[in-house]
């Protein structure tokens, strides 16, 4: 899936530019980690429940998430650990990937498919 290739290729970004930045030796690593992860952990997790509702639910919870790493990184930047190039561009794959999530969550709410657990052939 397009989205989550885009999460965990956004994971690697934060990855390199953050957890393993130097200036970050003061700073919470973990949580921003731990965010970024959640991105592409809840799309593969909502996906798996093969119903659109909850799959929607899971992408808001990942939407959730991207817009806690950008909170993080403008307190990183705000901290100087990192360069304004390097959060400008964090930044905003943070929110093409919250505007992808929108996108997808508003493509699954109107269509007429709800998923692959409620239909009639799958043996229930």
């Amino acid at each position: 899936m397009e989205i989550w290739q885009n999460a965990r290729k956004f994971c690697e970004s934060i990855h390199q530019n953050c957890l393993l930045n130097d200036r970050f030796q003061r700073y919470d690593k973990t949580q921003i980690d731990r965010a970024s992860w959640s991105i592409m952990d809840n799309i593969a997790e909502g996906f798996e429940r093969e119903g659109n509702r909850e799959f929607v639910n899971f992408l808001a919870i990942s939407k959730g998430s991207a817009g806690e790493v950008r909170s993080q990184l403008i307190r990183t930047f705000d901290r100087k650990y990192l360069d304004e190039e390097t959060y400008l561009k964090l930044k905003n794959e943070s929110l093409e990937i919250s505007k992808k999530l929108s996108g997808f969550i508003n493509y699954l709410k109107n269509s007429t498919h709800k998923g692959n657990k409620f239909n009639s052939n799958n043996g229930e």
